[in-house]
């Protein structure tokens, strides 16, 4: 009972902080009338909890961020909007300026949201221009980004919950050979979703790229695995010695555990990692320890 009240509660806030549009013509009159502003757009579906989950995060956005515009649209009311704007999986989020759109977001990802609508809403709009620097800005961001790791899969959604078939066939194929490899989610970030066509020359996802060069596509890597080149290319995941159990907390689900573990433990930002109750960091922190060799005696620490 507690948790549908603290939805409800969600929903209403989130319906109080949103313009709800319902048309076509609504849509364009009210980007024509928040041309200053940021206009931040949640395409959702009534049927889906992703959509209420986020409902509640933008209304604490919007008590956050009084200048900007947020609203609501639902996605198969108003149909020619939808198609406009190619969504095609709910929520997806979309960026307004100067009744542009400048942004995008598919998925319930609340950090990326945030952190969307916080650099959005503190610089002025960049409108397209013969400026070359952005060009060469996104370039070197691409280059960094199909370096990040020997193997690197730029994906629709994430190994764990990939968002369309070819991106689930490809993970699957990866784990079966034992490759290691990072991801990077490419409906997190449209910019990169556009500029890694073009600098890629390779104009669909799911693209595997190893010491920072394109391998392929799916049928690519369909054929190395059936000529057995596939392992000779990739770099191979070491075996583990042990494995650590773990149990998880979806912080999405509770805004008030999600706000309140923040002052508990003095640490801004998710995800955050505990051992025996006491929190050993975030990301960056279980990287440093990775990379030093201590990670797998503090997880185990917590297992004696």
């Amino acid at each position: 009972m507690a948790a549908g009240a603290a939805g409800a509660a969600a929903a209403a806030a989130a319906a109080a902080a949103a313009v709800e549009v319902a048309s076509a013509q609504d849509f364009e009159e009210l980007l024509r009338l928040k041309a200053k502003s940021l206009v931040v757009v949640h395409f959702w579906a009534p049927w889906a909890p992703q959509c209420n989950q986020m409902n509640g995060v933008m209304a604490e956005l919007a008590r956050e961020h009084p200048q900007v515009s947020f609203v609501k649209l639902e996605a198969e009311a108003v149909p020619e909007v939808s198609e406009k704007y190619e969504i095609s999986s709910v929520p997806t989020f979309l960026f307004f300026k100067n009744s542009q759109k400048i942004d995008r977001l598919d998925g319930a990802h609340a950090p990326e949201l945030t952190k969307k609508v916080q650099r959005h809403a503190s610089v002025g709009s960049l409108p397209p221009s013969g400026n070359e620097h952005p060009k060469e800005d996104l370039s070197l961001r691409l280059k960094k980004l199909t370096h990040a790791a020997p193997c690197m899969l730029f994906m629709k959604g994430t190994p764990q919950e990939p968002r369309c078939g070819f991106s689930k066939q490809m993970v699957e194929i990866l784990n079966k050979h034992n490759i290691q490899f990072s991801s990077f989610d490419i409906l997190s970030d449209e910019e990169v979703r556009q500029g890694l066509k073009t600098y890629s020359n390779w104009p669909t996802y799911p693209q595997l790229y190893v010491s920072g060069e394109l391998i392929g596509g799916l049928d690519i890597i369909k054929e190395l695995e059936a000529s057995e080149e596939l392992d000779t290319i990739c770099p191979k995941a070491p075996k583990l010695e042990e494995s650590v159990e773990y149990e998880t907390f979806d912080i999405l689900e509770d805004g008030e555990v999600r706000q309140g573990l923040k002052t508990y433990s003095n640490w801004p930002t998710y995800p955050q990692l505990y051992v025996k109750g006491e929190l050993i960091g975030g990301l960056d922190i279980v990287k440093e320890l990775k990379e030093n060799g201590e990670l797998l005696p503090v997880l185990k620490g917590g297992n004696e």
